[in-house]
């Protein structure tokens, strides 16, 4: 049987090379990597939700399933989603929550999580703590959802998703409390740009708190950060309906 845990080797945001690819991140306490089933590839089977679990990875909580023929894979845990709670993956499955079908087969106006973007891949979008898209109607070949950006994108037909509310939406009103909590995650302090002297960030220097003193917020690399920064000609420009919500700092 495939092992559900395996140990998450720490690189502290390092990589191959050595170098910090992704800042803010240092030590922290050992963790295990859970093996989740994002694809819910075991179709027509039932199973048995065995545990609610913590996953140190995410915000969002996993459910341990039991399937019939005996063998056991982790998802994420919708809201409303009970211990001893059955559901399953397939074409044919009850629109209930837990349950995993092609995108075709759900109705309109349901909420869902876990959205598969080619279909058999594996859901990638809507998986965090709270997270729901809704379903908001269908076209000849592809099914319009609005996503929690507030897109409204086309998929196609025959991607999965999973019925519901990914749960504890709590997540973001946690106080964490202290800073050696966050440290003990593997968060390290964030220091702001305009704070920094020029050499180290575009929004340096000056005298005082003289803002960032540039046309645009940038990153630390020279990147625009607010504003217009999706690709040009993005291979999903097609795909989508209407774009997300605008930003406070847009005009």
């Amino acid at each position: 049987m495939t092992k559900l845990k395996v140990i998450l080797p720490k690189r502290s945001g390092r990589g191959a090379g050595g170098k910090v690819t992704v800042r803010h991140q240092g030590g922290r306490n050992k963790r295990f990597l859970r093996k989740v089933d994002f694809a819910r590839s075991k179709r027509d089977i039932w199973a048995r939700v065995e545990a609610i679990e913590y996953d140190p990875n995410r915000n969002a909580q996993l459910a341990q399933l039991l399937y019939e023929d005996g063998e056991r894979r982790y998802i994420i845990a919708p809201e409303n989603l009970r211990l001893s709670d059955k559901v399953i993956a397939g074409e044919t499955a009850p629109i209930s929550v837990g349950n995993a079908l092609p995108l075709e087969k759900i109705p309109v106006g349901a909420e869902i999580h876990n959205l598969e973007i080619v279909p058999s891949k594996g859901g990638q979008l809507v998986r965090g703590a709270g997270m729901a898209a809704v379903v908001q109607g269908k076209e000849e070949d592809y099914i319009l959802v609005k996503l929690p950006s507030g897109e409204i994108r086309r998929f196609v037909k025959g991607a999965y998703a999973t019925i519901g509310k990914v749960g504890r939406g709590e997540y973001r009103t946690i106080n964490w409390g202290k800073a050696g909590r966050t440290r003990r995650m593997g968060i390290r302090p964030s220091v702001r740009g305009v704070a920094q002297h020029p050499g180290a960030h575009p929004h340096g220097g000056g005298e005082g708190r003289s803002g960032i003193g540039l046309k645009y917020p940038k990153t630390v690399y020279g990147k625009k950060a607010v504003g217009k920064t999706r690709t040009r000609r993005k291979y999903s420009d097609h795909l989508i309906v209407q774009p997300r919500k605008k930003g406070p700092h847009v005009g």
